[in-house]
């Protein structure tokens, strides 16, 4: 009797969902018949789908009445359909207009963000505001909308405007206006630019070097809180702000709030050159770890150059009185002017690497090993908790042995990223990076099964001198892996040991999908099956975390 009930629950609440289920006969014709579609490429046992399943349905619920369809495919009923769109892992959206218009989706996967993100993409990258309702209506749209007011006949600024609105539309709601009145009545004279936010002074003006790149510069700088917060939905675009980030680390929202007002004036002196946020101590306190801070003795301060992945952190914490004005301020002015060292993290130089063996990275030979050299360097970033790096070790340790005879030209590594400082942004474990010789400043990222056949076949076919180790010796037959995924980018670098229980939130999720290859021994497919029932396992435990 209890099985039926629950059955007759999960039905009504299939029929209640503004999600339509999409099939590879109805997947087409939907397309079709809407004009804007998020579709979520999703295995049922993906901690991570799962865990978006919730915001996903309040997404769509709000946005129906938008006219903007939500989707989602099972790939492991509709797998041709899946591949056909080349989806390699779990969860995958993807924005389309039209079955030729695809594009991937940029946003965090939040209800509040998805509602944001798609209405942004429903929208001309420009909107065309002729009354004053139109624009009134418009500055309120989002938390963070531009307005252009330039004269109808000054083709510079629009097209300048229209440029800068087609390259961040996917972060800001732009609209212009043509009308002299309007621009009056909002106290500006034409040209000029207006950002309207919902936070600080409410808005800010452009009036002067109507170029792309000054109107890009204004546009990010203004949108950014004085003080702003770090969480899962805002960590990405503070990465991806182009300027340092100075962490104020506490663990309630008075502290928070408290400190926050104490250090206005240090984010007023250095707007533009550091961005300022809170970061509540209690569900992201290991994060501290990561900027070489102590955690758990709070409140605390931090700096992280985001462009270098430099840490700074301040050196007296655990109490407000150590962030004061005063003293928060005149380390900043230091940290401004090149007079703070940035504190690195590493583990001792092993005192050998074994021959044919993977070699160890640290910080402290992380230059000469990776970067100084004339060889490729296959670099794995790996965190000891990490169930896939555990799963992917007998096999990258075979991949090593398969090169060991193009030692000379080819280097197969790995780094412990959560006990070594790297120059490297790593969102999630394990990372695998190719730095080719004679171009170490441009690695090339691995999204490969891992298998080591796949593994040999990259450095052939994207090293600088493709060698096919394949050929030196026969190979073992290899067990099949799973798609792999996990775009979320919360996991910051070099994360501590501590993180283990928010390992999930920053592991590549698995597929389920596990078939033999011919001919592969007995053992190995046990092992494999076993391999994948682990795998399983760690994504049906997605729980709370402290990740970023």
């Amino acid at each position: 009797m209890r099985s039926s009930f629950a059955l007759l629950a999960l039905a009504a609440l299939a029929a209640a969902s503004d999600v339509h289920d999409l099939t590879k006969d109805s997947f087409e014709p939907f397309v079709t018949e809407n004009n804007l579609v998020l579709a979520e490429f999703f295995a049922p046992w993906c901690g991570h789908c799962k865990a978006l399943a919730p915001e996903y349905e309040e997404a769509a619920t709000t946005l129906k009445d938008k006219s903007i369809a939500l989707a989602k495919i099972d790939c492991t009923e509709q797998q041709d359909l899946c591949q056909s769109y080349g989806v390699e892992g779990y969860p995958t959206l993807k924005v389309f207009r039209g079955t030729q218009n695809v594009q991937p989706y940029a946003g965090p996967r939040k209800a509040q963000a998805i509602v944001s993100y798609m209405t942004k993409q429903s929208l001309p990258s420009v909107s065309a505001l002729l009354s004053e309702a139109a624009l009134d209506e418009f500055k309120t749209a989002d938390k963070v909308v531009l307005v252009g007011f330039f004269g109808a006949d000054d083709k510079s600024s629009n097209i300048t405007f229209s440029e800068v609105a087609d390259e961040l539309r996917d972060s800001f709601l732009f609209g212009a206006t043509s009308d002299a009145a309007l621009a009056k009545a909002e106290g500006v004279k034409q040209p000029a630019i207006v950002l309207y936010k919902t936070f600080d002074e409410g808005k800010n003006t452009f009036e002067e070097g109507f170029t792309k790149d000054s109107v890009t510069e204004f546009a990010k700088t203004a949108s950014t809180p004085l003080i702003g917060e770090v969480g899962p939905e805002t960590y990405a675009g503070y990465m991806a702000a182009g300027i340092p980030l100075a962490y104020i680390f506490a663990e309630t929202p008075e502290e928070r709030a408290s400190l926050s007002q104490t250090l206005k004036p240090v984010a007023e002196a250095h707007k533009g050159k550091l961005n300022f946020a809170t970061i509540d101590a209690k569900a992201f306190g290991q994060h501290a770890g990561n900027l070489n801070l102590e955690a758990g003795k709070w409140p605390a301060f931090a700096i992280q150059d985001t462009q270098k992945n430099q840490k700074f952190p301040y050196t007296a914490q655990g109490s407000a009185s150590d962030l004061s004005e005063k003293k928060i301020g005149k380390f900043v002015a230091d940290f401004i002017a090149g007079s703070v060292e940035p504190s690195v993290k590493s583990e001792p130089i092993p005192e050998k690497q074994e021959a044919g063996a993977v070699t160890i990275v640290v910080a402290k030979n992380y230059q000469d090993v990776v970067i100084d050299n004339e060889k490729d360097v296959l670099l794995e970033f790996y965190a000891p908790w990490c169930g896939h790096c555990k799963a992917l070790s007998p096999k990258y340790d075979e991949l090593a042995g398969m090169f060991s005879a193009f030692s000379d030209k080819i280097t197969i590594a790995k780094v412990d990223a959560t006990a070594n400082d790297v120059p490297d942004e790593i969102q999630g474990f394990p990372t695998i990076k190719l730095f080719k010789a004679g171009s170490k400043d441009a690695p090339v990222d691995y999204s490969g099964s891992r298998t080591v056949e796949d593994l040999a076949n990259f450095i052939r076919d994207s090293g600088s001198f493709g060698i096919d180790a394949s050929n030196s010796s026969e190979e073992d037959a290899q067990s099949m892996e799973g798609v792999e995924t996990d775009q979320m980018p919360m996991q910051a670098p070099a994360a501590t040991k501590a993180a283990s229980g928010a390992s999930e939130a920053t592991e590549s999720a698995a597929s389920a999908t596990e078939s033999a290859k011919e001919g592969v021994k007995g053992k190995v497919v046990k092992a494999a099956g076993k391999i994948k029932e682990a795998i399983m396992d760690d994504d049906d435990e997605l729980g709370e975390h402290d990740e970023l």
